[in-house]
């Protein structure tokens, strides 16, 4: 199955494009965004690889500008990391989840991969990818379910990191509508 999604900012200009493929062994995201944050434009590249339970395996991140700046992590799936070069980074040790500040689409990571039911909650930590400073660090975070249908669902995000709290609509693929402050779907396939 393939989806393709695209996303707005609320505030500044910009466009993200989201290409996800998934099939029985692994999904695979792709995606491209177009920016401009605090006056400043940014282009920037990212692709996640997950296994069939929605763990990270990879997630790469590329700025792509004169400054051309790229992360790229490796996971086990079981919370542990390393860099490109196969270096462990003990300071995401237990991150599942990976989070790209400047995009929706990794708040879909740990709402598929905990399928939580109504009014259940669950405190993670994740490996968080601050975009366009690519600065990487670990972040506490805790997902809320409130409300579950074969359609989609509701749930309350949590950067408890930063006291940050807003509510995701998300679709039956547990792609985000809206995301409050930060991004608006404008349309999907």
């Amino acid at each position: 199955m393939e989806r393709n999604v695209m996303w707005f900012p609320w505030d500044d200009p910009g466009l993200e494009h989201l290409r996800l493929a998934m099939d029985n062994e692994k999904i695979l995201a792709d995606g491209m965004i177009l920016r401009v944050k605090d006056g400043n434009s940014f282009r920037a590249h990212y692709k996640i690889r997950c296994d069939s339970a929605w763990r990270v395996r990879e997630a790469d991140i590329s700025l792509l500008d004169s400054n051309s700046q790229s992360i790229r992590l490796r996971a086990d799936g079981k919370g542990r990391w390393t860099d490109d070069s196969g270096n462990l980074i003990p300071s995401l040790d237990g991150c599942i989840d990976v989070d790209i500040s400047i995009t929706s689409f990794t708040n879909t990571l740990p709402i598929r991969r905990m399928s939580l039911k109504q009014n259940e909650s669950s405190d993670i930590v994740v490996a968080y990818i601050a975009v366009p400073a690519m600065e990487v660090k670990p972040a506490n975070q805790r997902y809320t379910c409130l409300e579950f249908s074969s359609e989609g669902g509701l749930y309350k995000y949590e950067g408890l990191f930063r006291g940050f709290t807003a509510k995701l609509q998300v679709d039956a693929d547990g792609l985000v509508f809206d995301y409050p402050e930060l991004c608006k779907r404008v349309w999907s396939s």
